[in-house]
């Protein structure tokens, strides 16, 4: 039997799959878009070279991974009746991590977030009638806490119907949590909410550079329009992943909701640009906080024309409330039944920041090795 996990060419959901596999001798069925088997091959390849040399890789691939074509969207995926009935028959458990992160596109959220998580529970109730369910897992957000300013939140307090979403993203995660809810009463669950997932505490290289350049941008700047004592609530993705797969693992973990996130322990943006100018050897920036305003303005301004400084605006733009609302996720739960913490952002944030800027924002993906059998040689 095997865990299904969707999202496995993702950031994260790439992570997910290397702990999974290497750490807990996991076997997985993946869903992958592909038009045939070698691009779907050459799809995980590319999304989990960061974590295994291609041996190591294809080892896996002819062992202890089943390859799904389909759609997150599509009437059961999109497979054949047959490939469709083994998914279910060779699944005991679901890790979903597929989503639509654009915050900007409310037709896209839609459709991947609640269609595809739709798609995604109808299969777990089929295999839960034919041979039980073991858990399903959900990746969710801390985003569906909605709006927020200057609070501590714990998980039990994070949704409240009443409050406003900052974005289309924050609010189909949340009906997501819903519907799980609501069509799996008698199915394990947990529920996994992340906060800002940014980078790797074991490596400079990533894959996934929205957020980086975001950052970037920002470490550019000589002056922000920040307060220096607010804290943002920055998690590792090697954590995220670690507790994602070993709380999947775990026969009864304590609680049915966790954050994956840096808790009271996160920094503020004193800490952060004190760490980052320290290791560049240069002065900080000054924070003036009266510029918030003017600030978000002409970055909205900005986002709207075609030039160089357009896209970071357009990031600029969709982050810019989860960076001034200081809010930070209790993560006492997690740290507890891990046994450890995240690693402060100010530990790795420069090596992110230099192999993002000498690779231009670009993963240098290897190719298939072309004397190895397979696919997608």
């Amino acid at each position: 039997m095997a865990i299904f996990l969707t999202g496995s060419t993702g950031y994260i959901g790439a992570h997910v799959a290397a702990n999974l596999l290497q750490e807990h001798g996991a076997s997985l069925n993946v869903l992958v878009r592909a038009r045939d088997a070698r691009e779907a091959e050459l799809r995980l390849w590319h999304a989990w070279q960061l974590h295994m040399d291609f041996p190591r890789f294809y080892e896996s691939l002819q062992t202890r991974v089943r390859v799904f074509r389909g759609d997150l969207t599509g009437t059961q995926f999109g497979l054949a009746r047959d490939d469709y009935d083994r998914l279910i028959h060779t699944s005991d458990s679901v890790i979903h991590c597929a989503a639509s992160l654009n915050r900007k596109s409310e037709k896209s959220c839609l459709n991947v977030n609640l269609r595809g998580t739709l798609e995604v529970l109808q299969l777990a109730m089929r295999v839960h009638h034919y041979h039980g369910m073991r858990r399903f897992s959900h990746v969710s957000t801390v985003a569906v806490a909605g709006k927020r300013q200057d609070e501590v939140v714990t998980e039990d307090r994070s949704i409240d119907w009443d409050r406003s979403d900052y974005d289309p993203y924050a609010r189909t995660k949340k009906f997501c949590e819903h519907m799980i809810r609501q069509l799996l009463p008698e199915v394990p669950i947990t529920i996994f909410r992340p906060s800002i997932v940014l980078g790797d505490s074991r490596r400079a290289e990533t894959t996934q550079f929205d957020m980086v350049k975001a950052f970037v941008f920002l470490a550019g700047l000589p002056v922000l329009p920040f307060r220096p004592h607010d804290k943002i609530d920055i998690v590792n993705v090697d954590f995220v992943a670690d507790a994602i797969a070993t709380l999947h693992q775990k026969e009864q973990p304590k609680y049915d909701t966790y954050h994956l996130a840096s808790g009271t322990e996160s920094q503020t943006f004193r800490e952060l640009t004190t760490a980052l100018a320290a290791a560049q050897q240069k002065r900080g920036p000054v924070f003036v906080p009266l510029l918030e305003r003017p600030f978000a303005g002409t970055v909205n301004t900005l986002s709207n024309y075609k030039s160089k400084i357009s896209y970071s605006a357009s990031l600029m733009k969709v982050f810019m409330p989860y960076l001034v609302w200081n809010t930070v996720f209790d993560n006492t739960r997690v740290t507890a039944e891990l046994g450890r913490k995240p690693v402060p952002f100010s530990k790795y944030s420069y090596p992110l920041l230099k192999f993002s800027r000498e690779t231009n924002f670009a993963f240098r993906y290897q190719d298939w090795p072309a004397k190895i059998g397979g696919s997608a040689a």
